[in-house]
């Protein structure tokens, strides 16, 4: 028997929107617009939730950890991609793609819990108010947010795991803007399948068990806000989950198109497309999404900046 002698690749090379080259400059502007502005908005609202002693509710716990989830996301994809538009090689060794791909699984899977965690909050508050604060004490909100970080570690250790058991020859061409699970299968010479099968499993299970819990949640503040007399009651409680539900709507959506589907669906500019709004676009639209239509952080702000115009003068 002849063994099959592999010369194993230690870096790759993000093509990332290399096959637009009149679209570099822009698109580089564009990009790095987006990002500074995901930064000063979700690190702006985690910094307003800490320092804001009447923010330190279960609600804006959660929504604090998310804006920090967003700028881990957007930190850990924008940078890289921002110098490979100038970059004569576009190379990411192995070690720095696993370490991309680790904190990319690490922020979307926490987001996942911390979405459905916020629509449970929103249950209890709306649907058994006088419970409220034995129901979602800040002990048992800390439980969660940590337990949700510890699944979120979990899951991007399994699959880094596995991709160091793969081996990695022949092209080294990753056809995306950052190290994704699903093109770094092409590239593997050891067949990918159980890992492919693996990905679809715990993906399939994280995405029932959160939309289980956001589907069942929102089912009943529904059926809570359609029974309630006060129109003003009615408005207000609706007002309140709307900015979560266009949130939960854009992020769920843009990852079932992308990961849970077979894998050679999941190619060019489609898969690109996706990741873009997954991963920039989401990112940079979540602090304004749940700030502008929510009026006790708005409040806050103005009071914030009230108090340095009057120190000012």
């Amino acid at each position: 028997m002849t063994e099959n002698n592999y010369s194993s690749t230690t870096e790759f090379i993000l093509t990332g929107f290399s096959d637009r080259p009149e679209l570099k400059v822009p698109l580089f502007v564009v990009f790095l617009a987006i990002y500074l502005i995901t930064m000063a908005g979700n690190l702006g609202l985690v910094a307003l939730i800490y320092v804001e002693c009447r923010l330190h509710t279960p609600m804006y716990i959660f929504l604090g950890n998310l804006a920090f989830m967003d700028s881990c996301c957007s930190s850990a994809i924008t940078p890289k991609m921002l110098q490979n538009f100038f970059s004569a090689d576009r190379t990411i060794s192995l070690y720095e793609c696993m370490a991309q791909f680790y904190f990319l699984c690490l922020a979307e899977t926490a987001e996942c819990f911390l979405l459905a965690a916020m629509a449970y909050d929103r249950y209890v508050a709306i649907c058994s108010p006088l419970q409220y604060h034995s129901r979602m004490s800040k002990k048992l909100c800390i439980q969660m947010t940590t337990g949700i970080y510890v699944i979120g570690h979990l899951h991007s250790i399994v699959h880094v795991g596995l991709l160091f058991r793969l081996t990695f020859c022949g092209s080294n061409q990753i056809n995306h803007f950052f190290c994704d699970i699903l093109p770094l299968y092409t590239l593997s010479c050891v067949d990918p399948s159980i890992n492919d099968l693996i990905r679809l499993i715990l993906a399939g299970l994280i995405q029932i068990i959160t939309i289980t819990v956001l589907v069942v949640s929102y089912f009943y503040i529904l059926f809570t806000i359609f029974t309630m007399k006060s129109k003003r009651g009615r408005s207000k409680a609706l007002s309140t989950c709307s900015s979560h539900f266009l949130s939960v709507s854009m992020f769920y959506g843009s990852l079932l198109f992308v990961y849970i589907q077979p894998h050679s669906v999941n190619e060019g500019a489609k898969d690109k497309a996706g990741a873009v709004f997954y991963t920039l676009i989401i990112p940079l639209l979540n602090p304004f999404i749940y700030s502008l239509r929510n009026k006790e952080v708005i409040n806050v702000i103005k009071r914030i900046m009230n108090n340095r115009r009057i120190f000012t003068f």
